[in-house]
């Protein structure tokens, strides 16, 4: 049996409230993801998710961006203090920057996103109010969730890991499908990351 430490290593960068990086952490500690987050970064001081993360006993680290620094430099400073972890994946966990290559490039493949709609779907931000008015129109039936990886700065368009469909009601209010879809985002991410650690222990 592994130890601990022989478990892949995960950096979590969250902008919020953090409910996806519980998700992992409460997986992590019942064994049903065998890895170890290691830090957790946000780049607002204040986001929940850096509490979650003292909770937990572990490094939790506000990285914000300044009004005059660059977006490269920024992002370049990002990836020095994750690489400080020696992380095997990098877990976007309701990230709200758009990263650069000059963060990318030094992590090739070990970056993963999760996002509250389905491949080619709603890409960028307010994803599920969109989604809602969509469905609203009868443009849409359901929406869903998506876990992939980030190769480059396309917005949420990179290879898939995991997906799947959440259906919308009729009456349903935005707040409502929003508790669903986070929900099955707890669960998909997981698994995700449950595949991903399995092949890296492997490896």
């Amino acid at each position: 049996m592994k130890t601990l430490s022989a478990f892949p290593r995960l950096v979590v960068l969250v902008s919020g409230h953090g409910s996806n990086l519980q998700a992992i952490l409460d997986a992590c500690a019942s064994g049903e993801l065998r890895a170890q987050v290691v830090a957790v970064i946000s780049d607002r001081p204040q986001a929940y998710g850096l509490e979650r993360a003292r909770r937990a006993g572990l490094p939790a680290l506000a990285q914000p961006k300044l009004k005059a620094q660059d977006r490269r430099a920024y992002d370049a400073e990002l990836a020095e203090l994750v690489a400080s972890y020696q992380p095997d994946w990098i877990v976007l966990a309701g990230w709200m920057r758009l990263l650069s290559t000059a963060f990318l490039s030094r992590f090739p493949g070990r970056v993963v996103n999760l996002h509250p709609a389905l491949p080619g779907a709603f890409p960028g931000i307010h994803v599920i109010e969109r989604a809602h008015a969509a469905f609203g129109r009868e443009e849409i039936s359901h929406t869903g969730v998506m876990v992939h990886l980030v190769p480059d700065e396309g917005v949420d368009s990179g290879p898939v890991l995991a997906q799947c469909e959440v259906p919308i009601f009729p009456g349903e209010t935005v707040e409502q499908l929003e508790t669903r879809i986070h929900a099955a985002e707890h669960t998909l991410l997981v698994q995700a990351l449950a595949e991903l650690c399995q092949t890296t222990t492997a490896a």
